[in-house]
């Protein structure tokens, strides 16, 4: 019997294995391996020369899926929900995705501001854009100060650290929280952010379905309290909202929320450090001239953003795209970091950090709703600026090739960021 409060029951068929049929063409490729992990801008190069700037892909367990790779095709997508809608629900696919698919979390249907459509997206959508316009950025910044020295003071004295679990990940996960009115700290808070992760990145042996169920409960609790008691929170101001969403919608839209502000923010923190600790154009001594920190953040949107691909878009009917023809129902996946370093926007190679037209928080109607992406700049900044000025003669503490990242082909992140510095008495 299903449960009717699973957002994926009665998506899925409980057998294993391949589909009987792939919209996709012989030679389409698999998202997965340890390309994606080191190299992912070497195959996204390749994919591109050898099929175009539409690819057929294999996502887990065989199922097809089209990669968008091109930058115009991309922008066409996202500005013509008529044609590629966010509603999963009209995949053709449905009844070859077995129920512990570990995709679910991005593409089982949910009663959330990210599947849907028309009147009631940008019903949904406003909502959290006035939440978030009721946060002061000042107010985030000197908050993001407060925390960010707190964590260095933790590890300053030691002269190493490892800034993804020490510093970036702590900072951000506070920041969030305290703004959607959650205690900045504890146990309850590190279990629903790493349940987060698990729902959007599970390790192997981890099950991001149960992870995804364990989020949705923390979040209905939180909703409950703030009707009770509300107070100068995001959450609050969606409970207060005049559209009245209902709890569970507004569940679920806070896990757009939070989801979009952690992880992605982090990676966007540790790849702008990875950046500025590893690259001769910047120096990371503050007298030494550096190129502006806003200028590395802005960089690394283009060349190493945070979320590398998004599922997805659903054709509405048959169309071309890209000189392919995409049947509806099929599944397309947002390839964001291919089409942010696409040729033929950057004839030249070059990738100009002052431009800020990338496609980090994608387009149209679907993307980051305002002001997310100023919020999660002042975030970002904060932590970067905040400290390299503690910390002015921060290194590596491995050669730059040492780095791992993430196994993922949808997040851009660091699996570890290791420095030394000299140590300061507190």
């Amino acid at each position: 019997m299903t449960d009717p409060a699973d957002p994926f029951a009665q998506q899925t068929r409980t057998a294993d294995g391949p589909p009987p049929g792939c919209p996709a063409h012989a030679g389409a490729v698999s998202l997965t391996g340890l390309d994606f992990q080191q190299t992912p801008s070497e195959l996204y190069r390749t994919m591109r020369r050898e099929h175009g700037p539409v690819a057929p892909v294999l996502l887990d367990g065989g199922i097809p899926a089209w990669l968008v790779l091109g930058y115009t095709e991309l922008s066409y997508v996202t500005s013509h929900d008529e044609l590629f809608a966010r509603d999963s629900r009209r995949w053709n696919q449905w009844e070859n995705i077995p129920s512990d698919w570990p995709l679910l979390p991005y593409v089982g249907y949910q009663p959330s501001v990210l599947f849907a459509e028309g009147d009631e997206h940008r019903r949904r959508a406003g909502v959290i854009t006035d939440a978030l316009e009721g946060v002061d950025q000042f107010e985030l910044a000197n908050e993001c100060l407060l925390i960010a020295d707190d964590l260095i003071r933790g590890f300053a004295g030691s002269g190493q650290v490892e800034l993804m679990s020490d510093y970036v990940h702590p900072l951000l996960m506070r920041a969030v929280v305290q703004l959607c009115g959650m205690p900045a700290t504890g146990d309850d808070t590190r279990q629903l952010v790493d349940d987060l992760r698990i729902s959007l990145d599970a390790a192997e042996g981890e099950d991001p379905v149960a992870g995804y169920n364990r989020v949705g409960e923390r979040l209905r609790q939180l909703v409950k309290e703030k009707r009770m008691a509300p107070g100068p929170d995001v959450t609050s101001r969606m409970v207060m909202h005049p559209a009245g969403l209902s709890d569970e919608e507004i569940v679920q839209d806070l896990i757009s929320v939070i989801s979009a502000g952690e992880q992605p923010t982090s990676n966007w923190v540790c790849n702008t450090l990875r950046l500025l600790l590893t690259d001769e154009r910047f120096a990371v001594n503050v007298s030494g001239g550096r190129l502006s920190v806003g200028e590395a953040l802005n960089e690394v949107l283009w060349l190493d953003t945070p979320t590398q691909n998004f599922i997805g878009r659903w054709a509405v009917r048959d169309v071309q795209l890209g000189g392919r023809q995409i049947r509806e129902g099929d599944c397309l996946v947002l390839g964001l970091a291919a089409a942010n370093t696409d040729p033929q926007i950057w004839p030249e190679g070059h990738v100009g950090a002052e431009n800020a037209a990338h496609l980090s928080f994608s387009n149209g109607e679907h993307r980051c709703p305002y002001p997310a992406p100023l919020l999660a700049d002042v975030m970002a900044r904060t932590a970067v600026e905040t400290l390299l000025e503690r910390l002015p003669d921060l290194v590596l503490s491995v050669e730059p090739e040492e780095l791992v990242w993430r196994p993922s082909i949808w997040m851009r992140g660091l699996m570890e960021l290791p420095v030394q510095f000299t140590p300061v008495v507190q």
